[in-house]
Parts: structure tokens; sequence; C-alpha cells
């Protein structure tokens, strides 16, 4: 019998993948082969885009959650006429290439986010599906009417962050977000039911999802799915599509050995021909798919222009706004809080009060505590919280799912028009430090907002002191981890955090009440902050060492240096908010802060090692290298030598040194 179009389309995808694989000798050739016709036949008949205008604010979103498949997306890519063209899919994981192992964001035309670490992209398609929601509620559907499609795996539905993430969407009943389960029963050591034997449609129907099934290479099933998924419920859904990995390998069709390995070359051969291709001919691409892929892309362009003419609206222009990085302009017409020298205030609720005027001026902020909020302080006072009925509150109860949380708000960022800020104790960060990762990973800005960020939560105990964590995430490329020491600096690290427009940034705030610094006339702060390190007070006698410190250990060095200078002992003190930052400063400036002639001693309530390259061999490190303990917070500064009479005893050491 004759293949149809979508048929041929289909299998020039399948083609095009076998072939980018075999060349490569790495990547993912089951599950491309098995979702060929799913993807094929949504993005001809589904998915809204112009690829000519791959960012074009009201594009259908399309992420692959299962990103190991990713030559999936760069054949659909290249055959629907996006700019990436044959030689690039031929250069499939090589070095520099436009096709790497998996989709990259920023990176590849047409990927909407990085996804890879299974479950991330169903979790990101929540986020963007929640971004729609919110913009369409506000804006009208003739400016916001997009879909987010997700095609996942049955590793995405063995993660947690996944699952996290799908009970928020049916929570909120986004009924604009489709995910098309490739549910082919197999994973890298073998058949699924080693370990995975629930019911996925009943835990989505728990969920709040509705389910529809189709059998993955039936293209009538599969039209018919997706046909009813957009129809409105009031629900997301969750389209089950029964597959065979690796179809159309006539030895390895159905098997684990087809998940994560070329074919060889005897099988890509015997898999052509009987998927009707010329196993003769290597990236091939059927003249007859191109013409099918692509004849719809004039339709296409003259929708996306129509959308532009009515965003020409006033609305369409406020929207437009909205997805504009925020300007130095909005920063500078905040009210920035401000308190006397000496009052006390813990930096989360200095954070608290810098978020209220900051969200005064940027439409764009959207906050949420994982079941924190009355904690951490990282919420808009006065604003409502999202709820399935009210998409427009720009607060959020994330529930106890900080992964989720994480890569959700990646999906927002990536989204536009939102920058969200997350907040949770900082101990917490490693259950959603993938997701932090991932937003360094791909220059999204988010915020951080971690509080409670050392032993000084006290009696919580070891369990709940993150000692170890504030080292933890320094280490993360572009990830910038600020630690201010009083409002002044929570206010210079919220602003730079809303100019890092092209990165994420975490802030560190205490529990504990902090008094107001001091500091030297005419100091540019948010300069100075941004810069990682500056001199908070100048020695007054001639320089024998320096004190350097972080967060509520500058009051320590503070009070350590007026006792020094008072047995005459000259003492700087320098407020470091940022080792990363401070580090990344010409050697000049770091010179100047901290002068090589004269011995450091750094002071943090965490691990030294972050520390140690500042230090050197004549300074010293007071910080606290084994887990907390639990007791009052003063008992247990003395315990880890976090008193001001310590700070003194070492700083005489090295200078006798």
């Amino acid at each position: 019998m004759a293949m149809n179009i979508q048929q041929i389309g289909a299998n020039t995808l399948r083609g095009l993948a076998i072939d980018a694989i075999q060349a490569a000798n790495s990547g993912h050739p089951g599950m491309p082969m098995g979702m060929a016709d799913v993807a094929y036949v949504l993005w001809s008949e589904f998915l809204s885009f112009d690829p000519s205008m791959p960012s074009w604010p009201d594009r259908d979103r399309f992420l692959l959650s299962a990103g190991h498949g990713s030559m999936l997306q760069y054949a659909l890519l290249h055959l629907f006429g996006y700019d990436l063209s044959l030689e690039d899919l031929k250069q499939f994981r090589q070095l520099h290439s436009k096709t790497p192992g998996h989709p990259e964001y920023g990176h590849t035309v047409g990927v909407e986010t990085t996804t890879g670490p299974l479950g991330q992209g169903l979790a990101n398609g929540v986020g963007i599906a929640l971004a729609e929601a919110r913009q369409r509620q506000e804006f009208g559907q003739d400016l916001v009417d997009h879909w987010t499609w997700v095609i996942a795996g049955d590793g995405c539905m063995q993660e947690g962050v996944a699952s996290e993430a799908a009970s928020l969407a049916g929570h909120w009943g986004l009924e604009r977000l489709v995910v098309l389960y490739d549910s082919n029963h197999i994973s890298i050591d073998g058949h699924t039911d080693l370990a995975f034997t629930e019911d996925v449609a009943m835990r989505f129907e728990a969920y709040g999802w509705r389910v529809l099934l189709a059998e993955g290479h039936d293209l009538k099933e599969i039209r018919s799915a997706l046909a009813e998924a957009r129809q409105p419920c009031g629900q997301p859904t969750l389209v089950i599509c029964q597959t065979t990995i690796g179809f159309g390998s006539p030895k390895l069709a159905g098997s684990h050995k087809v998940h994560g390995a070329p074919l060889g070359p005897d099988e890509v051969k015997a898999t052509k021909l009987k998927l009707g291709l010329d196993p003769e001919q290597f990236f091939a691409v059927a003249p007859e798919a191109v013409r099918h892929a692509r004849a719809k892309n004039p339709e296409r362009l003259a929708k996306r222009q129509a959308w532009e003419k009515r965003a020409l609206s006033a609305q369409g222009q406020k929207l437009l706004a909205l997805l504009q990085p925020i300007s130095a302009g909005q920063l500078d017409a905040v009210v920035w809080p401000t308190q006397a020298e000496g009052a006390q205030l813990s930096t989360r609720k200095a954070g608290e009060q810098v978020l209220t005027a900051l969200g005064k001026q940027l439409p764009q902020l959207f906050c949420g505590a994982a079941d924190l909020g009355h904690s951490t302080f990282a919420v808009l006072p006065g604003e409502k919280s999202v709820q399935r009925d009210n998409y427009l509150g720009r607060n959020v109860h994330w529930g106890i799912r900080e992964h989720a949380m994480g890569s959700i708000a990646n999906g927002l960022a990536v989204s536009g028009g939102h920058l969200p800020i997350v907040s949770t104790f900082l101990v917490f960060h490693d259950y959603m430090r993938p997701a932090v990762r991932l937003s360094a990973l791909m220059g999204l800005q988010v915020g951080y907002v971690y509080t409670h960020d050392s032993v000084f939560v006290g009696e919580d105990g070891p369990t709940h002191q993150p000692v170890e964590t504030l080292a933890a995430m320094r280490v993360i490329p572009g990830l910038v981890t600020l630690r201010p020491a009083d409002l002044a600096e929570t206010c210079a690290a919220y602003r730079l955090l809303c100019e890092r427009t092209k990165a994420p940034t975490a802030l560190a705030l205490t529990r504990q009440n902090l008094p107001e610094l001091p500091r030297p006339a005419g100091l540019d702060l948010a300069a100075a902050l941004g810069q990682g390190g500056y001199v908070l007070r100048a020695e007054t006698l001639p320089l024998q060492v320096v004190l350097a410190a972080s967060g509520s250990e500058v009051h320590l060095a503070m009070a350590a240096q007026a006792e020094l200078e008072g047995a005459g002992i000259g003492a700087r003190v320098a407020s470091m908010p940022s080792l990363e930052l401070f580090d990344a400063q010409p050697l000049s400036y770091r010179d100047q802060v901290l002068p090589p002639s004269a011995p450091v001693v750094t002071i943090e309530a965490g691990s030294t090692q972050p520390w140690r390259h500042l230090a050197g061999r004549s300074g010293a490190c007071i910080g606290i290298d084994s887990f907390g303990a639990s007791a009052p917070d003063k008992v247990l500064a003395k315990h880890f030598g976090l008193t001001v009479a310590n700070v003194v005893q070492v700083a005489r050491q090295v200078v006798v040194a």
C-alpha cells in the first residue's frame, strides 16, 4: 500500500535522525523513531508557528522534555523551514554545532528551553502555560492565544519534578497545556516494569488532568486525540501515545538496545528498506515531504502578520512593553527603603520592604514561596495569589514543591513578561538545584531568595542549618550569590538582580535582626556591591590585617575592628556580599580592597572552602566546616567561634605571624 504524505514526512524524520546519530556514532535513535508520527501530525496540523519569525510572541510552544530525542526536534525544525540546514544536522553532537546532544535554549533556533534532565521540560511547560494563562486573562485572546505542547517519555514520568509540576498544573486548571506521553515502556536498563508499574493515567486523573489515549503509529487516532486535546475542559491534557521505541527497525524495535545507541550500518539499511527509504542515501529529504511540511508557511506568516497588526493597539503595545527586559529607568523610579544607622532588621524583612517598593514599578515581578511565605517574606503585600479562577495574582503558593517551583519559574522566565522571585530556606536549595543549574545554563532572569541562611536558625539543628550550601551555589557558572549585611545592601542586591536580565541571581538572607551599618561618605553602594566586595570601614592606623566577611558576620568584623584598633592594631573591614563578583574584578581592584601586604581573616557562618584563596597562607578563615547543632543562636555562635573575641584572637595571631 502506498504511503500517504504524512507517513512520508514521518519517515523522513526517522531517516534524518537515524543518519545523524549514525554519523555522530552517538545519540538516542529510539525515541525519534517512535514519536515521529505523533510529532509530524502535531507540527503539520496543530502547531501554530512561523519559521520566518521564531520568536513571535503568540506562537505555540513546543518542548521536548524527553531531550535525549533531540534529533527529532532538529529534524522537525529543518523540515518545516527553520534556519537549520541539512549541514547543521550532519554536525549533530559536534563541537560548536547548532545541533548539540540535547536541545539548548538560545543555541538552536526554535528551541524553547534546554532539556535533557528528565522531567524538566514538562515542568518548564507548566510555567510557560501559566504565563500564557496570566497574559491571556490580562490582554485578551486576540493577543494571547497560544498553546504549550510537550513531548515527555517514561523517564519524565518517573522523575519527581514532573509529578510536582503536574500536580500544580492540575490545581491551576491550565487547559492550554498538552503533554504527549511517549509511552513505549522502555528505558536504558530494559523494560520499565523493572521499576515502574504504576497506572500513569490514573495518577494524572488524580492530579486533575484530562487523559486521552492514542495508538502512536495510527495517524487517524493521533489526529483525533490532538483535536480533542484542544477542546476546552478546564484541565490540562495528557495524551498517552502508545508507541514502539525504534519503530521501523527490524531487529531493534521495542528493545532497550535502540534507546541510546546508533543502529549500526547494517540495521540502518534494513530499517530504511522497511520504512520505504533509499538505503544507499544518507540525510535524504523527500521533496514531497518538504513541500507538504512547508505548504502552510505562507498561511503561518499571514497569521503572524495579522497578530502584529492587532498588537498595534494600546493593549498590544502594553503587552510588548511587558515582554521587554527591565530598564534602568524603571529601577531609577523605585523608592528604595532606608532606615537609620543602627536600626535593627533582619535581611529577610528588609527584602520584604524592597519587594514592596519594586512591585510598584515592575509589573513583571511575580513572587512566591514553597509554603514559607510567612517566613521568607518574599511575597508582594496586598497582591492576590494565583488560583484557577484568577491567574492575575502576582503571588503564588507553590506548596512544598521546591523543585517544581524552580523549574516552573524557568518556564515563566523563558516565556517573557515575568521576573519570577521564588523563595525557601537556604538549606532547601538542594531540593531545587537542578532547576537552578538550568536557569544558569539558559541565562534566565530568575531570582532565588533563600532565607534562614546559617546555623543561626538555632534550635532547628543541623538538618536545617545550611553550612555547605553557599559554597555549592557559588560554583554554578553564571549564578551570582549575594549575601547582604543590612537593608542598604539588600536594596543594592535586589537592584543587581533586576539588572541581570540574562542570568539568575540568588540572595541569602538572615532570620535574625542585624543593625544598619555606617558607610563611607559618597560611597556608591550599588556599584560597590556589583563589584562583589568593597571597603566598608578603612583602617585609622597603619594597616596590619583585613577582616573580610559577608552577611551577618560583617557586624562581627566591625566590632572586632574597633577592639583591634583600640589595641593599636590597624584593621580594615571589607564587606564581601559576592565572592563570584569579587573574583571577576581586575586584580588592581581586588588589591585595593585586600592589599597583598596585609593578612586577611575571612568570616562567614558556613564552609570556609570558598574563602581560602582570599586568606592565602598568611591569613585565616573563621567558619564552620562541620555540620551544625541544635542550640540557641548565641550558644552556637560561641561554640563555632563566631564571636568578637575569637575574631580578635585570630586576627592577632595572623598579625604576629
